[in-house]
């Protein structure tokens, strides 16, 4: 333990950096001090902005997102206010050159000195990911990690990663629970199977009893439409042991509405009212003809299945305390799901155990055991054969070629292993441990300047697939190929194609959209009726469908704000009240204006994560648009500034509250970016639908309406979502060069700072021709200097 603790403190070293400061020039220290120190001083700090104790640097981005909004502040006319101050042109011209040259050589020295992004380390899912690839194992590593800080939605920033002594112990922790499992399956018989489960299996078993499983009818399983919870479980797919599980159920409706078939949903969890949790698993539509459906999902020993109609616009039976009698749904004539059989296999999705045994042992035979301890792993010359092992290991862990001296610490840590137990098993774990607490692993390898071709390597699939270079990269790499921009683009090509396309979406639009907190709220079902689990669901894969679209096709980045199209199934299609999709399975559905639905800036989705579940306010989803979609930064509010508290009762619209808290000048300079967005997504209520009023809808006396009008930040007015789109949609550049900003960010650990505008600039200018098409804007990005060097 002592040894792997010196190798893991040295992480340490990673985190230090110099930073490199120049004095402010004296021209705009004299042009602040004349202009702006009355009211941004220690004693009034109007807008929260003491200019006597702001740092004269710009080392972090908070700092300098403070300069660069104090150099656009002025640069356009906003300060020092003009009914306050006059302040000559060329003064102010000559003012905001100073600073913009300032700021951009601060920056840029730093980036020659230590580079554009300092040191930074893997995060929660990219750790996982990386020992998923090194040992062929499969486990939810991340569930066994601290919640990550995000900043701007992205777990990967620099600025916002720490590496304190909780976070070593967390990163030894993991790696002690990846190498048991991967050292369990390679000495130990495979877990394997497969089974079936005919209807008499999947029922209760004693049918006289009330019960929340399933009954038997004409030789299948039935569960009706209720809301008692965990009706529906299954015992018989009850997990013996931690796993991956594959069940394809072959279920038909009974007794389904006239309007389509009966929507399901299969959900995981202990199904008893101490663990009350259920885990999302999968859904679908069961029709009047049997069909097959194939879901997978991680169950935890103990957990089992659930599978019930879900959707809450379905008639439901009434059942009495809590229990469901045999005999007593189906009379009650509401529709229900009729099971066949399940088919439960125990799977490895990352690989088989003769992989995992590959990684580990690489060619030596290992004889397995049921106890792992008397498995055996047979050398001829277990020193050398360990040492050679190692170092094959440590080239897959470090994402590059190792010198062997370089190894040498390592594997004399196995040695001395081999030399106490005499079990090569144990000082290869050994080995492979202390490997994989070193800074080398854990951190990327970049230095200065231009990014060698291991480095590009990593970069590339880490920002692509979330995981460390597969062996085609490894070997381009090797070649010294891949500063070849031809070669570059193949590998995205390649990378993005079928699965790893669809993964680097999840990924993206998990951080860059903030989806991750889809399951944050949940919309009051009195107030918002119809809205359930399939719904939010469907909404998830309606945005994460229509982003792949966009990178398939190339479609232009203007997409995400209008477009005459999204991806609808029929439960989703059926709650946005829009016709054309017919089943559980997602369709490209053309849109009308009557729909008022088109582009990402209109899912559901966007909308159940900006709303609070209650109420909406233009204020919160104002700055999510501003800055997730249009590329506009919107500082804090000052701490003296209270938050809006909405009107529950709907005396006063948002509108009317609003207007007295903006009557603030300090406060009014920002809600002019932030209310046009805002006041355009009015008419969609926190579960995503299309309202007119405010208010509970169900309630007749008089609400409110919906005035989605407002004035754009240059004075252009819209009175509605459709004509602020088109509003928005005539400065496309400003949507790609933010969506450059943000993919920056999760290629590369740091977003782009001041002095990179010119370079994101360029970025966006090469995929004008394309319309700024989506795929474009990757390519362009991924292939920039902005990416390329550190």
């Amino acid at each position: 333990m002592s040894s792997v603790r010196l190798v893991i403190a040295c992480l340490l070293l990673c985190c230090t950096c110099s930073s490199l400061r120049a004095d402010l020039p004296s021209s705009v220290d004299g042009f602040l001090t004349t202009n702006c120190l009355d009211c941004h001083n220690s004693d009034t700090a109007e807008g929260g902005l003491n200019l006597e104790k702001l740092p004269r640097a710009v080392d972090t981005h908070g700092l300098a997102s403070r300069w660069v909004r104090i150099l656009e502040r002025v640069q356009t006319g906003e300060m020092p206010p003009p009914e306050d101050v006059e302040v000559d042109a060329k003064e102010s011209a000559a003012f905001t050159k100073s600073l913009a040259d300032w700021v951009r050589h601060e920056q840029e020295t730093t980036a020659q000195k230590t580079g554009r992004v300092p040191a930074r380390r893997l995060t929660n899912l990219q750790l996982e990911r990386s020992l998923h690839d090194l040992l062929g194992i499969d486990l939810p590593l991340t569930l066994a990690m601290a919640d990550e800080q995000r900043t701007q939605g992205f777990t990967n920033i620099v600025e916002s990663q720490s590496m304190s002594h909780f976070q070593l112990e967390q990163h030894l922790r993991v790696v002690d629970i990846a190498l048991d499992e991967a050292f369990r399956r390679a000495t130990t018989p495979s877990d394997e199977w497969k089974k079936r489960l005919p209807a008499e299996k999947i029922v209760r078993t004693n049918p006289k009893r009330r019960t929340r499983e399933p009954e038997l009818i004409d030789g299948k399983a039935v569960v009706w439409s209720g809301r008692v919870i965990y009706y529906g479980r299954i015992p018989a797919t009850t997990a013996k042991e931690d796993g991956w599980y594959r069940f394809t159920v072959r279920a038909s409706a009974l007794k389904p509405p006239s309007n389509g078939g009966v929507w399901c949903t299969i959900r995981s969890g202990q199904a008893v009212s101490s663990a009350p949790l259920l885990s999302w698993v999968g859904a679908f539509e069961a029709t009047e003809k049997p069909k097959q459906t194939t879901v997978e999902a991680w169950l935890n020993k103990g957990e089992m299945l659930e599978i019930r109609p879900g959707d809450l616009t379905l008639k439901a039976a009434r059942f009495a305390n809590g229990q469901i009698g045999t005999g007593e749904g189906e009379p009650q004539n509401v529709p229900g799901v009729a099971i066949d059989w399940i088919e439960v296999e125990r799977f490895h999705p990352n690989g088989d155990d003769a992989q995992v045994q590959q990684f580990l042992f690489g060619k030596h035979a290992v004889k397995t055991n049921r106890d792992p301890a008397k498995a055996e792993l047979k050398l001829d010359d277990p020193k050398q054969e360990i040492g050679r092992l190692m170092a094959l290991f440590a080239r897959r862990a470090f994402r590059r070629p190792v010198p062997w001296e370089d190894v040498v610490p390592y594997v004399q840590m196995a040695h001395e292993t081999l030399d106490d137990s005499g079990d090569p098993i144990e000082a290869l774990k050994t080995g492979y441990r202390a490997l994989l607490c070193s800074p080398r692993f854990l951190y990327f390898q970049e230095q200065p300047g231009q990014l060698d071709d291991h480095a590009i390597a990593t970069r590339l699939s880490y920002m692509l697939q979330g995981s460390s270079p597969d062996v085609e990269l490894m070997k381009l790499a090797a070649a010294g190929k891949l500063r070849n921009r031809e070669v570059l683009l193949q590998q995205i090509d390649r990378l993005l194609e079928g699965p790893g396309g669809r993964q680097f979406i999840r990924d993206l639009a998990d951080q860059w959209l903030d989806l991750h907190l889809i399951d944050f709220t949940e919309p009051d079902r009195r107030l918002y009726p119809g809205f359930d689990v399939i719904v939010q669901q469907s909404m998830l894969d309606e945005t994460h469908r229509y982003l792949e679209e966009m990178l398939r096709e190339d479609l232009p980045i203007g997409l995400i704000i209008d477009s005459d199209f999204t991806f609808l199934n029929s439960r989703l299609a059926r709650y946005y009240k829009i016709d054309g999709a017919k089943s559980d399975v997602l369709e490209r559905v053309s849109l009308k204006p009557e729909d008022h639905r088109g582009g990402l800036l209109t899912h559901g989705s966007i909308m159940k994560v900006t709303a609070n579940g209650t109420t909406t306010s233009p204020v919160i989803r104002g700055v999510w648009v501003s800055e997730r979609l249009l590329g506009r930064e919107i500082p804090p509010p000052p701490e003296s500034i209270p938050a809006i508290e909405p009107d529950v009762r709907g005396a006063k619209s948002i509108r009317e509250l609003l207007a007295k808290h903006t009557s603030d000048a300090s406060c009014a300079s920002c809600h002019r970016d932030i209310d046009p967005p805002g006041f355009a997504l009015e008419n969609f209520d926190p579960s995503g639908r299309w309202r007119t009023k405010y208010g509970n809808p169900r309630k007749k006396n008089k609400m409110p309406p919906i005035d989605a009008g407002f004035t754009m930040p240059d004075g252009r007015e819209f009175k509605d979502l459709q004509s602020f789109q088109e509003l928005v949609l005539e400065n496309p550049e400003r949507l790609a060069a933010n969506v450059v900003d943000k993919l920056i960010a999760f290629g590369t650990g740091a977003a782009p700072r001041f002095a990179d505008r010119e370079a994101v600039d360029q970025i966006v200018q090469q995929t004008a021709n394309s319309g700024y098409g989506f795929r474009s804007l990757i390519e362009a990005t991924i292939t920039s200097p902005l990416f390329l060097n550190k």
